[in-house]
């Protein structure tokens, strides 16, 4: 399975990423990738971007070291009706809108209450993609989160940070395994996405990637397998 995007991309402006929309770019075409999203956490997170810098996106080239780029967020999602910390005038200006769950954004309740609060955001015309569906601190119900990622149209993100030993989510591995066997029965949108945080990350999505091949998931519902496919997906 070949990955020609990575729509899950921090820069310096997220607050606690350290690279520049330059550096990851770059990494992403010296790594053969044909499209990024640029993804800074919307201003709810603590030292997070503001709204002024992703109404002035606009400025950006639509492509970068021979890599086409998208204007995104990563949304927080603030409570179990899934208000999001950014206003519609905004996300719909945005070319790609991730939705996540977030402890210091979120206060965890019940299963249902958290599968709530995400069926509520995916409903949203502007949220393409469910970020990291994958920690145990904020448990979710899968075969509900899933459905309704189905009747929304929302993908489901395989998140490569959320699997690698330093990762602070809980259960991720674990997690996923769940969510991937639901997926394929139901046929959920997937997406894999490193959810890089400095350059050299950008396009790091081995361990996601082998998680999808132990899976046996088809290419056919990878968003980012094809840029016209992952195109053809947002909303």
């Amino acid at each position: 399975m070949q990955l020609v995007c990575d729509c899950h991309v921090h820069t310096l402006s997220s607050g606690h990423a350290y690279s520049t929309i330059t550096e990851c770019a770059r990494e992403a075409s010296k790594k053969g990738l044909l499209l990024i999203a640029i993804t800074d956490h919307a201003p709810a997170m603590p030292g997070g971007t503001h709204l002024l810098h992703f109404q002035n996106l606009k400025v950006l080239p639509r492509t970068l070291h021979g890599v086409q780029l998208l204007r995104g967020v990563e949304a927080n999602i603030l409570d179990d009706g899934g208000t999001l910390d950014m206003e519609d005038e905004v996300l719909e200006s945005m070319d790609l809108v991730i939705a996540s769950l977030h402890q210091l954004c979120f206060q965890p309740g019940s299963v249902r209450d958290n599968t709530r609060a995400a069926f509520s955001a995916m409903k949203s015309r502007h949220v393409d993609i469910m970020g990291h569906p994958d920690d145990s601190r904020i448990p979710l119900d899968y075969e509900e989160l899933i459905r309704a990622a189905v009747d929304t149209g929302t993908m489901l993100e395989v998140n490569d940070s959320s699997l690698r030993p330093t990762a602070f989510r809980e259960n991720a591995e674990r997690n996923m395994d769940v969510l991937l066997n639901i997926a394929m029965r139901l046929g959920a949108r997937l997406i894999v996405s490193s959810d890089a945080h400095f350059h050299e990350d950008v396009g790091n999505l081995s361990l996601a990637k082998s998680m999808l091949e132990r899976h046996a998931i088809p290419e056919s519902i990878v968003a980012n397998t094809s840029v016209a496919r992952l195109l053809s997906w947002l909303k």
